[in-house]
């Protein structure tokens, strides 16, 4: 019986994992290597931005449910739930994952489970994280039960999703599957589904692969139809009019540390076998580019013409700037010569790689505002604030602002992106 849980990894999904299986009953520990996380929590701070956080936390913290700490300590079940970030070379660094298990093995005791969340490329429960708890001595799958259950939650959405979603449970073996199970229907209500480890993990992989792809598709039908004079959101609205057709949106890129990254976990494993992945990987990563290609269209980058960005998340009302492209499109507008103003209202100073600025003063003297995240904050966009702007002219690559048809703004997105090509250059003054 499981009563006490062990979260190694206090970040986007180990808090909110950690606080709903206290909320469930369960005494949880929380590990994270940051003195920073752990002395925020310990203080009653939340260091990541999701809504209905706070309110689970002092509802679990109240019940003294839940603690962080910065080493692992006994518990029936251990929940390693740490980040797989890329190398240069995009193949997988598991050394987070490996390192949490290590960090767990003089802990561990005959009947404990072990469940990797992380998101990690396929073989890599059979292949990594077995052989280090064998190497200690550990019988897997009959001493030791290990499975693999990846997140599959929306930011923004977390906390609804971790109960209502279905969850793919990935055993070691059929043992360490049902246990594995069992622990989450104590506060799953959607379908739990058991099946290997290798495939729960290709599972998950092919779940942002898909949106991968097919955002790739339609940022593919957004450049074609600038050159061929078509409005490409309108195109995606009509052929979504189909019963069968589900034409995902183009925006800036592609970000976050699951669909900007996932893909490249099976083209690692399997690269000769995935050309269709690796072609939308590269087209995703080309939208930052282009993005820049329009700005100086509508701004001549020569002069040195100052340039507000609006969002620099990688999707909106989230605090998150993991792999965001708007990150990159601030860096390639400033090596094309840009003086660039970046505002968002989700974003900690501290966690960001640039200055932030109020929107008054990142719209002041700019020749262009460009928009890069649909925080809600920025759908209707005060006039006032464009007071400082000549004449207002917005680039709108998440197709989410709205003006009044009065309000004397030059508005562009990525439907009339093809009258860029037919004149000279709209904000030069």
């Amino acid at each position: 019986m499981i009563a006490k849980v062990c979260v190694i990894g206090l970040g986007y999904i180990g808090l909110p994992t950690s606080l709903v299986f206290a909320k469930a009953g369960f005494d949880v520990t929380g590990v994270d290597v940051s003195e920073h996380v752990i002395k925020s929590l310990n203080n009653g701070i939340i260091h990541i931005e999701e809504p209905g956080i706070e309110e689970v936390y002092e509802e679990v913290r109240s019940k003294f449910a839940f603690r962080a700490q910065n080493v692992p300590e006994m518990a029936d079940a251990y929940i390693i739930a740490v980040p797989t970030p890329v190398n240069g070379d995009h193949t997988a660094n598991l050394d987070y994952v490996e390192s949490a298990t290590r960090s767990i093995v003089p802990y561990l005791r005959s009947g404990n489970v072990v469940i990797i969340e992380s998101t990690i490329p396929p073989r890599t429960t059979n292949d990594v994280v077995a052989p280090i708890l064998e190497d200690a001595g550990w019988r897997v799958g009959e001493e030791i039960y290990l499975a693999h259950c990846p997140e599959r939650v929306l930011p923004g959405s977390i906390f609804r999703e971790l109960v209502e979603n279905n969850r793919i449970i990935g055993g070691y073996n059929r043992t360490s599957a049902e246990r594995a199970a069992s622990f989450y229907r104590t506060f799953v209500r959607g379908e739990i589904v058991l099946t290997t480890s290798t495939s729960a993990e290709m599972a998950k992989l092919m779940e942002n692969t898909y949106r991968d792809v097919n955002i790739a598709l339609a940022n593919e039908l957004t450049k074609a139809s600038s050159l061929l004079g078509v409005d490409a959101l309108e195109v995606i609205e009509l052929a979504n009019k189909h019963p069968r057709v589900n034409l995902h949106s183009p925006g800036p890129g592609v970000g976050g540390h699951c669909i900007a990254v996932d893909p490249y976990f099976i083209i690692e494993k399997a690269p000769s076998a995935t050309p269709l992945m690796s072609v939308s990987r590269q087209i995703n990563n080309s939208m930052p580019e282009f993005v820049v290609e329009q700005v100086e269209k509508l701004v001549p980058p020569f002069q040195g013409h100052s340039v507000a960005v609006f969002g620099l998340t990688y999707k909106g009302n989230v605090d998150d700037i993991r792999e965001s492209p708007a990150v990159q499109v601030v860096n390639l507008l400033r090596k094309r010569g840009f003086q660039v103003k970046v505002h968002d209202p989700h974003v900690q100073p501290d966690h960001c790689p640039f200055r932030l600025h109020s929107a008054e003063d990142a719209l002041n003297e700019a020749k262009c505002l460009i928009v890069l995240a649909d925080h809600n904050e920025f759908r209707y966009i005060n006039l006032d604030w464009l007071k400082g702007m000549q004449m207002p002219v917005v680039f709108d690559t998440k197709n989410c602002v709205k003006f009044a048809a009065d309000s004397n703004v030059e508005l562009y997105n990525f439907g009339n992106l093809h009258s860029l090509n037919n004149k000279e250059t709209v904000a030069i003054r």
